[in-house]
């Protein structure tokens, strides 16, 4: 058979609210809009874990966070825990990664055969969390409302210099993947940072949106003393008391994150086109997702880190050659479900034997329209949080309409979506809810183990708080992704044994055979 291709598209930090194709209505984004038109749209698609490394982690190995020790945002990625581009290569495929992964220790391909940019954050242990300070919590990567408060335009900043590196890095792989003669099937990730915070957009994008037309959040602002403990410790872990957010902060912060989504958009777009113009675009797995979710001054909270909607749910859409175009599932799936998904996409739903246990499922028959309920599909979706801002492992189950809260020293919460999607209720609060509420709590104590994952989380923050103490003592040799290319075998170079005509009409794409001369061309005589 012949495999299709795969491109898989990432955005850092895009809430699926903040999406046409997830109901905005002011938000632009027409090229995401008309995959959506082509693909299936998955409606409550959430992260495995609200944090960049531990979900990005998750959903390329299709395990919890928990069970790789995927713990935060320092977590080492065992090099022997098996990926999708581990399966997707052994089954023919050329697989490539540009942009962010958050990849962390050594090993920095975990089954991609090359990077075509460096990441953008640290891949060492500097970011470990440490649920042993308890005096302030304790925000290794020093996250503050600096972002929201100093929001707006500008001419360039730190994340555009690196999206458009990795726009134009993917757009050239996938040229230089056509001219190739095997036609070898491809992964391509291409990761982008956009639309994390800080919120800043070039004008061209702030100008697509009228600012006084930007909607505020749904949920005003939650007074401290009226926040939960969880949300109480996040509110000091970004040390939100260090400034006043005004009305007009918050509406600047959210108009500069809808530019940085059209800017994101206008980046799929570049890479959609590409696929049309090498002739891919019919034989090719699109996949469009984000690692998690943006609280977007919703409730008065910014960034991720927490168990709000807005925090973990994310965007999921999926284009595959033969599925049915316009399709919308609601059911409950997760980005673990991935790594299942592109192996039966790969193969026609015959996926060779996995090497690890996977917690995900395939939604593989979900994008020929065949219903969830019917074809055995549990609707839920399990949410680990293990980082910064709270003490002991936290988990949010969501089965149907309902959604539950757990975290050591917590009141417990619990959510119904379908008739409180602002979850302003909490249904722990009611003695009607007791037997339900008690039912997801066994379910979390049998299958997560909250005690055992602690003690894992602790052992594992005590062992790299020190090694990255003495990894930084001496001579530091770094982990972070170089790349490397080899200038002599680009362009035109004189070890070439071909002409220069001729090597460079190999890169011209379609390629055309060479024209012999019309008349044999004779040696001059004396």
């Amino acid at each position: 058979m012949q495999r299709p291709n795969i491109l898989f598209i990432m955005a850092d930090q895009l809430a699926a609210s903040a999406l046409a194709a997830y109901g905005h209505k002011l938000v632009k984004t027409p090229n995401l809009d008309r995959l959506a038109a082509r693909g299936t749209v998955f409606e409550n698609a959430y992260s495995p874990n609200p944090i960049c490394a531990s979900s990005r982690f998750a959903m390329m190995s299709g395990q919890r966070s928990s069970r790789i020790g995927a713990f935060d945002n320092a977590a080492e990625f065992p090099a022997s825990v098996p990926t999708f581009a581990h399966y997707l290569r052994a089954l023919g495929y050329d697989t490539c990664l540009a942009g962010k992964m958050h990849f962390v220790g050594p090993d920095q391909l975990h089954g991609f055969e090359e990077r075509v940019t460096t990441d953008i954050y640290p891949a060492d242990f500097g970011w470990t969390a440490d649920w042993e300070r308890r005096v302030e919590p304790y925000a290794p990567s020093q996250m503050s409302m600096r972002g929201i408060v100093e929001s707006g335009l500008c001419v360039r900043s730190l994340q555009m210099d690196y999206d458009d590196e990795v726009a134009h890095q993917s757009v050239q792989w996938l040229y230089d993947q056509a001219r190739r003669p095997d036609h070898k099937p491809f992964l391509l990730v291409a990761s982008f940072t956009h639309p994390h915070n800080p919120f800043t957009i070039s004008r061209e994008y702030w100008d697509l949106y009228d600012h006084a037309a930007i909607d505020m959040p749904a949920v005003p602002f939650i007074p401290y003393e009226q926040r939960d403990p969880w949300s109480q410790r996040y509110y000091r872990l970004i040390r939100q008391d260090e400034h006043r957010v005004s009305d007009e902060m918050i509406r600047s912060a959210r108009h500069a994150y809808y530019g940085m989504v059209s800017y994101i958009d206008h980046k799929v777009g570049l890479l959609l086109d590409a696929l049309e113009k090498t002739g891919r675009a019919d034989d090719t797995v699109i996949v469009f997702t984000a690692d998690h979710g943006e609280m977007l001054g919703e409730r008065g909270m910014w960034f991720k880190f927490n168990p709000y909607e807005q925090s973990i749910k994310v965007p999921l859409i999926i284009q595959a050659p033969g599925a049915k175009a316009g399709l919308r599932v609601g059911a409950n799936c997760s980005l673990v479900d991935l790594l299942p998904t592109l192996n039966d996409l790969a193969t026609d739903g015959k996926p060779p034997a996995l090497a690890d246990p996977c917690d995900g499922r395939s939604l593989a028959a979900l994008l020929h329209g065949e219903d969830a309920a019917r074809a055995g599909w549990v609707d839920e979706a399990l949410i680990e949080f293990t980082g910064e801002g709270v003490y002991a492992p936290a988990f949010i189950l969501r089965q149907a309409h309902l959604k539950y809260v757990h975290c050591e020293g917590d009141p417990p919460m619990m959510f119904d979506l379908q008739h409180d999607p602002r979850e302003l209720r909490n249904l722990c609060r009611d003695g009607a809810y007791a037997a339900m509420a008690q039912g997801f709590a066994e379910q979390i104590e049998q299958r997560c183990q909250p005690a055992l994952v602690k003690q894992q989380v602790l052992a594992s923050q005590r062992r790299r708080l020190f090694l990255h103490t003495t990894l930084t003592t001496g001579v530091h040799t770094p982990w972070d992704y170089q790349v490397r290319t080899d200038a002599s075998k680009q362009y035109v170079r004189s070890v070439s044994t071909t002409s220069t005509t001729a090597t460079k009409a190999k890169a011209r794409f379609p390629f055309v055979p060479s024209v012999p001369p019309d008349t044999p061309r004779t040696p001059n005589k004396p």
